[in-house]
C-alpha cells in the first residue's frame, strides 16, 4: 500500500493511493496514520479494504507528511561509503546518530526555506524508515517486525551551522522546512529489498545525486536495532538512513542552495518530491 496524508498544514486527513493513482479518503476508517493504525494489525486492516469503496478525493490536494504523531525524527550520518569518501571522513565504526527538530517536518512538496544569513544550505536524498510498533532494545533479527514501511526524505542541511558553529550537527539539521517527508508511506511488503533501491536528487534539472542504497554501511535492520538501544522508537517515528554522494558540499567547488531554485528527488518505488527554495 501507499498511504498518505492530504490537506492544508495541520488539517491533513489520512488517505491511500489506489492502483490508478487516485487518492482515496481513509478518514472514515482511521482518525489518522498514527499509533495503532501503523501497527501490523492496523496495516492489515487497511490492506483488507477495497479502495473502490472509499471516497475518491478530487483534484490535486497538498500532501503532508505521510505519518502523524512522531516523537522522534532520527537521522544517521555518513552511512554511505561513497558519501563518506567524498567528504573525506573515515568510515564510521558505529552508526552516527543525530536528531532533527520535529519542527523541520513538512510535506514532500512544500517550500524549503533558506535560513536568514545562510550561505551553505545543502540537499540530501535519503531513505526514511517509518516505525510501526514500539521498539526498544530489539535484535537485528526482529528489527523489521517494527517497521511499517519506507518513504523519501530530503535531509536538508545548513553546513556552516552543522560543522562550523560549535560541533553539534543538530543545529544545521533542524531549521523549519528541513525535513520534507513523503509523498507516501510505502508498506514494507512492497519493498522486498530496501538495500537495493536507486535514488537521485536534482537541483534546477541538474542531477547531482545518482546513487543506491546498496552502498549503505549499516543496513535498515541494523539501524532500527541500533537506534532502539539508545532511543525508544514509537509508531510514526522516522529514521533517515544517510545519503549517497553528490551533495553540494562535495562538489568542487562546493555548490549550495539559494532562493528561487527547484529541487527534485526520489527513490525507486517510493515516489518523488518537488520543492521550491524560498528565502527565510
Amino acid at each position: 500500500m501507499k498511504l498518505l496524508r492530504y490537506g492544508p498544514p495541520g488539517q491533513e486527513k489520512p488517505g491511500l493511493l489506489d492502483a490508478e493513482g487516485a487518492i482515496r479518503d481513509l478518514s472514515g476508517v482511521v482518525p489518522d496514520l498514527a499509533g495503532e493504525a501503523l501497527s501490523p494489525a492496523g496495516l492489515a486492516k487497511l490492506a483488507g479494504l477495497d479502495p473502490a469503496s472509499l471516497p475518491r478525493v478530487e483534484g490535486s490536494p497538498r500532501l503532508g507528511p505521510p505519518v502523524a504523531g512522531m516523537k522522534n525524527f532520527v537521522c544517521i550520518g555518513l552511512n554511505y561509503a561513497d558519501h563518506a569518501a567524498e567528504t573525506g571522513a573515515p568510515i564510521p565504526k558505529e552508526p552516527i546518530i543525530f536528531l532533527k527538530s520535529l519542527g523541520a517536518l513538512q510535506g514532500p512538496n512544500d517550500d524549503v526555506m533558506i535560513p536568514a544569513g545562510s550561505v551553505k544550505t545543502d540537499w540530501e536524498v535519503e531513505l526514511a524508515i517509518i516505525i510501526g510498533s514500539r521498539a526498544k532494545n530489539v535484535s537485528e533479527e526482529a528489527a523489521l517486525d517494527h517497521v511499517a514501511g519506507y518513504a523519501v526524505c530530503n535531509d536538508v542541511s545548513e553546513r556552516e551551522h552543522q560543522i562550523e558553529r560549535g560541533g553539534t550537527w543538530d543545529k544545521g539539521k533542524g531549521h523549519d522546512t528541513f525535513g520534507p517527508l513523503g509523498p507516501w508511506l510505502v508498506t514494507k511488503d512492497e519493498v522486498p529489498d530496501p538495500q537495493d533501491l536507486a535514488m537521485f536528487c536534482e537541483v534546477d534539472g541538474h542531477r547531482y545525486q545518482d546513487g543506491s542504497t546498496r552502498t549503505m554501511i549499516f543496513g535498515v535492520a541494523k539501524l532500527v536495532s541500533y537506534v532502539s538501544h539508545f532511543i525508544t522508537l514509537h509508531p510514526g517515528d522516522v529514521i533517515t538512513t544517510g545519503t549517497p554522494p553528490g551533495v553540494g558540499m562535495g562538489q568542487k567547488p562546493p555548490i549550495y542552495l539559494k532562493a528561487g531554485q527547484s529541487i527534485r528527488l526520489g527513490i525507486q518505488g517510493l515516489g518523488e518530491q518537488n520543492q521550491k527554495t524560498i528565502q527565510g
